[in-house]
This record gives C-alpha cells, structure tokens and sequence, in this order.
C-alpha cells in the first residue's frame, strides 16, 4: 500500500465513508503478509521508496508464482532479480504488462512512475563476460529513476580503451565498476574520478581468483579515496546503492 492509497484511507474514515474496524483489517497487511514460506513486505515501499525484490534464486516456481499472484490482486509493481526464462514463461500468462532482461536476469512486471533523476549513473564492465552483473546494476539503476550511461569492455589489460573514453567519466554522478579476475580497474578509476565509486567484483576469472574472492579483496585493499565495494556479483545492490547516492537532493 502506498502513501496515497494511505492518505485515501484516512481521508475516508474521517469522511465517514469507511469504518474504522474495515480501516483496521486493510491496515493489517499493512507491515507484511504471511504466505506461510514467505512474508511479503508490503511496507517497504513506504519505508525506503521502492517495493520489496523478489531473489529468484533458491525459490521454487511453485512459491515464486504464488508471490507474484498474490502482489498482482492490487496490480502492485514487481521486479524479480536472477529470473530464468522458465520463470519468465510462467509469468507472462499471470501478467501481460511483463519484460524480461535475459542479460540481467530480470523481469520487471508493472510500471513506476518516477521522476528521471538530473544526475548519471555510468557502469563500467572490465571486460564482457562481466556484463550480466553490469545489466543487473544498469535496469536496477533505470526502474529507480536514474538516467544510466554505459561503458563496457576497457579493464586494465587494454587500459587505452579507458582513457579514450574520460568524458563519460567526469560527466557521470555516480560510477559503477564491475570487475572480475583481479578486479583492479575500480582503483583505477577511483584514482582518476572526484565522484564516488561502487566497486562490483564478479565470479569471472581462472581458479586463483576462487570464484569472485581475488577480485573482491582487491577492491577492499584499495588505495584509491572513495571506492565502496559490494559483494561478488552483486549488480542490484551496486544499481540501488548508485541510485540513493545519485537522488540525494532531487525532489
């Protein structure tokens, strides 16, 4: 339930038109709804801006359908994060107004309705294998209302492809690297930039970089001023950070 349907409700019992005990049992799913296997937060939303996500993965088709099922009586807007397309076909015949991001695993159902920021966001790839992760941040980072740049393939093994490409770098408000093997192009750019820097390590690389571990310490142990790192593979919580960074200030 959002503020406005809040507000309409209110409005309505001082108004008469609704009693306070039918208020109270539309107010209870007001914090969460219980489905038994999961608790649906239906207030957070209000609390931070934007709804709960569904992590696809680990979830069964049968728990993820009744989840969605459930969020579309009130039409509400839903993104699932590390979607398939099984998941996918199954969900275009409960809903028609879906979209499905193959590349970033996500699937977005509904639309929002919100203010295009005036700042931007620029995601960085080192190199293409790292681009689902790099999707993941991009339409995590555009549903939040963010204009998002993109700038893929110039980690340091060919550090001439980034250096032709400063302008988007002293153009954009927020950068988002993501970076596997050693992970090193987020201090690079870190020591380039006066902006803040999300630092994304990825499970891309040979066996010494044990599955996203070599290029996450990297990124920690960086001596670049303003580098932030999320966890491996993490591009939604890169996208969602990026956002609130790049919003603070807008109206």
């Amino acid at each position: 339930m959002d503020k406005e349907k809040i507000r309409k409700l209110l409005e309505d019992v001082k108004d008469e038109k609704i009693e306070i005990n039918d208020a109270l049992e539309i107010l209870k799913t007001l914090p969460y709804e219980d489905l038994g296997f999961a608790k649906i937060d239906t207030h957070r939303e209000l609390r931070q801006g934007f709804p709960e996500v569904i992590f696809s993965q680990g979830k069964t088709l049968e728990q993820i359908l009744k989840i969605v099922e459930r969020l579309s009586i009130e039409k509400k807007f839903i993104m699932l994060t590390r979607a398939n397309k099984e998941i996918y076909e199954m969900l275009k015949n409960i809903r028609e107004d879906i979209k499905y991001y193959e590349l970033a695993r996500i699937i977005l159902i509904g639309k929002r309705n919100k203010k295009r920021s005036t700042g931007t966001i620029l995601v960085i790839s080192a190199g293409t294998a790292d681009l689902p992760v790099a999707e993941e941040a991009i339409i995590t980072a555009e549903v939040m209302g963010n204009k998002v740049d993109r700038l893929y393939d110039v980690g340091v093994a060919g550090i001439h492809r980034l250096f032709q490409n400063t302008t988007k770098l002293f153009q954009a408000n927020v950068i988002i690297v993501v970076a596997g093997m050693e992970g090193a192009l987020a201090s690079v750019i870190g020591g380039i930039v006066d902006k803040p820097v999300i630092a994304v390590p990825t499970s891309i690389g040979y066996g010494a970089s044990f599955g996203g571990i070599a290029a996450l310490l990297t990124m920690l142990n960086s001596c670049a001023s303003g580098v932030m790192v999320v966890n491996i593979d993490n591009g939604y919580g890169a996208g969602y950070s990026a956002s609130m960074i790049n919003q603070i200030g807008e109206e």
